[in-house]
Parts: structure tokens; sequence; C-alpha cells
């Protein structure tokens, strides 16, 4: 099978995702149970993914585009793990680093200190591992100032900062990126794209989700343009942004 092939990163094998979603506004536990056992709950499918199929290399940069709710986000959850398929199967071979969401794997009334550990740990890190690691991810995030101030008090740029930082600390088999590049200053967002060009030499593959199409056709080998769960195009960079952008 494809997937077996040694050049093979991520297979994603027609892979469907629904979820019942309830058709009517409950406002407590008791009308949901009275409901429940008369039988008067009632469910829309919604179709968050539908039939999607995509090969990536290991040592590409893969892009995925589409408006908000196309299903990139959910893609990119059921090849980390976190979603299951309704249908078919996800294939990936190595370890994964993701950038999902910011602050995914932090505790924000701990201090960014705190959480380098917690996050590091949550990566499969040991505690040996970021004691080693911890000055260098604290120099690339430019926190120096802010490490010991609760995270609750930071930014959205500034998690992203820690995050970014953390995992990316070693080169990862297969790093996931969502908008978070598109998080902060301009200036830290060329640090964290000249991250990834090292890690591409290093024959990292990188799955990177961006609204920000000049980002996309300056990183990525080929893409995915999702609309409403369905795949429109894939392909080359510049033939799919080319027909994304003019849509």
């Amino acid at each position: 099978m494809e997937y077996k092939n040694d050049d093979v990163a991520v297979f994603v094998d027609n892979v469907s995702i629904h979820f019942n979603m309830s058709s009517e506004r409950i406002t407590s536990l008791k009308e949901y149970f009275i409901k429940l056992v008369k039988r008067q709950l009632f469910y829309k499918k919604f179709i968050a993914l539908e039939n999607v199929n995509i090969k990536i290399k290991k040592g590409q940069v893969y892009g995925i585009v589409g408006l908000n709710g196309s299903g990139k986000s959910t893609l990119l959850k059921v090849i980390c793990g976190i979603l299951k398929p309704t249908y078919g199967e996800v294939f990936v071979k190595g370890k994964i680093s993701p950038l999902i969401e910011l602050g995914a794997g932090f505790n924000m009334e701990l201090t960014a200190r705190e959480n380098i550990f917690l996050n590091g740990a949550v990566l499969g890190y040991s505690k040996k591992f970021m004691n080693e690691k911890f000055d260098e991810i604290v120099e690339f995030s430019e926190m120096e100032k802010f490490l010991d101030v609760p995270m609750k008090n930071y930014s959205s740029g500034m998690v992203a900062r820690v995050a970014f930082s953390v995992a990316t600390v070693v080169k990862p088999d297969i790093l996931i990126v969502d908008e978070i590049l598109s998080v902060g200053d301009f200036r830290f967002q060329e640090k964290c794209n000249e991250r990834i060009k090292e890690m591409m030499k290093g024959k990292t593959t990188v799955i990177l989700v961006s609204h920000q199409m000049e980002q996309i056709e300056k990183m990525c080998d080929n893409v995915l343009w999702l609309d409403h769960g369905h795949v429109k195009m894939v392909g080359k960079t510049r033939e799919v942004c080319e027909v994304y952008k003019n849509s």
C-alpha cells in the first residue's frame, strides 16, 4: 500500500468526520434526561470532512487552505490523533509536534517558566532534557523578562512565542502548525519561518495551515484546498493558490 512507502510521512485514506448536533436548545440537564427518556432528542448530522484523501511525503512542507469552517483544523486534529475518523484511516510515520491551538498544553494560571516544563512533559520530554534546553527555549522566545509572569496575563502573541519555542526545540519528524505563525510581530514570524526552513533541511515534514497566502506560496511544496469538508483541489502550490485566490 502507498502508506508503506519509505518516503510517505502521512497518508489520509478516504477520511470522513461526521458530528451529531442537537437541533434544539436544551437549557438544563433535567430537560436533557426527560427528552432522552421520552426519545424526543433530535439531532442534525454535520459533516466536517468527507472522503478526504492526501499523501504527504517526508520532508515536504504541505499547505492547507480554505475559508473558516472548511475543515482545516479538523483535518489536523485527525492527523494528530485527537479526533478519530467516522470513516477511513490515517497512517502517520514518526513523532508529531503539534501547534494547533494557542495555549493547548499550557496552564494559564502558571508562569511561563513552569509552563515550559509542563508543555515539555506533554510532548514527552524528560525534566533533565528540558533543563538542558531551557535557556535555548527562552532565548528563542525572547521572553526572558516575563518568565515569572502567569501566562493568563500574556497576549496571544506572547503565548505563541513560548509554544513555538518549546515545540521546535528538537526537530520532530512531523511539525503541524495551525495559524500560529500569523500571531505576533513580523520579525518573530520571520524567525519562525527560518527555523522551519532549518527543519526542512533535516527532513522534517511540515503541515501548515494559514490564511496568509503569501506565507503558503513562499513555504509550501504542495497545497490542499478544502471547501466545506470536501477536497476542492490538491496539487502544486502555485496552481492551487492561483485558482483559490481567484475563486
